[in-house]
């Protein structure tokens, strides 16, 4: 069943600002939320400010939509405290949401950073277990399992994407492995709307020749990247991280940050 209602949380950041501009005027209705502000609502569009560590307001906000894009959450690394309260509690009161408003689908913005402390010889895919780089990558690999819960259990359709780099372009060498174009990132989130599955985990990542990530659970759901980041490798070839542990890890530069292991930990 293709989705008509759709909710988008952190509609106000880079990627729901890019959504919401994709998607404007495709679906009967678009509720958009975020705790900062989103401007005036456009044809289709109701905006909704709620707070995700809220769990009676998430409630309200997931009544009446047939799929949840959630977004929302600090991007970034930073202290427990607000880590919890944004990226685990909202996350968690965002599928009992959707659970008691009888959602059909989540599609989950998870990170690389779940997998962060792979070696760049190794290749993974959806079924690699987390190794997260950083408070912010183990709460993304927290966010997989509540949705693998609902999944499973109650039957929300939970598709979780391990979001490489969302930019315009590639802006250094590890970016030639990890770049997901704006386009394929819309076409990826499309094909999770539609798609038939129960709890997957996908990277989000365009068809880069130099890919760390097997993709093909994402292929199967019907993800037809149209972009590779060998297109500007010339460009960036020769711009490297600053540190031999972010350019040995796939995490990059959350893996030095506060980092107090050993270099012979690497594979």
């Amino acid at each position: 069943m293709n989705p008509r209602r759709i909710l988008l949380t952190g509609a106000a950041g880079r990627l729901g600002s890019l959504l919401r501009h994709s998607f404007a005027g495709r679906y009967q209705l678009l509720r958009l939320s975020d705790i900062v502000t989103l401007g005036d609502a456009g044809k289709g569009e109701e905006i909704v400010p709620c707070d995700l560590a809220d769990a009676a307001a998430v409630r309200a906000l997931c009544e009446g939509v047939d799929a949840i894009i959630h977004l929302g959450g600090i991007p970034y690394e930073t202290g427990w405290p607000e880590m919890l309260q944004s990226n685990i509690v909202g996350t968690i009161n965002l599928y009992e949401g959707a659970r008691r408003a009888g959602v059909d689908r989540v599609i989950f913005a998870s990170s690389n950073h779940a997998t962060g402390m792979y070696p760049n010889d190794r290749t993974l895919s959806g079924e690699s277990p987390p190794r997260p780089d950083s408070r912010y990558g183990l709460t993304k690999a927290i966010g997989e399992d509540v949705a693998a819960l609902y999944a499973y259990k109650h039957g929300i359709r939970s598709l979780c994407l391990r979001i490489g780099s969302c930019l315009p372009e590639p802006d250094n060498r590890r970016a030639l492995s990890t770049w997901l174009s704006h386009g394929d990132f819309v076409r990826l989130v499309e094909a999770g709307l539609t798609a038939d599955y129960v709890h997957e985990i996908v990277y989000g990542v365009s068809r880069n020749t130099r890919s760390w990530w097997d993709n093909a659970a994402a292929y199967r759901l019907g993800y037809e990247p149209q972009d590779d980041a060998e297109t500007y490798a010339a460009k960036v070839e020769t711009v490297e991280l600053a540190t031999e542990l972010a350019r040995s890890y796939q995490g990059g530069n959350f893996v030095p940050d506060e980092f107090s292991g050993r270099k012979d930990w690497l594979g």
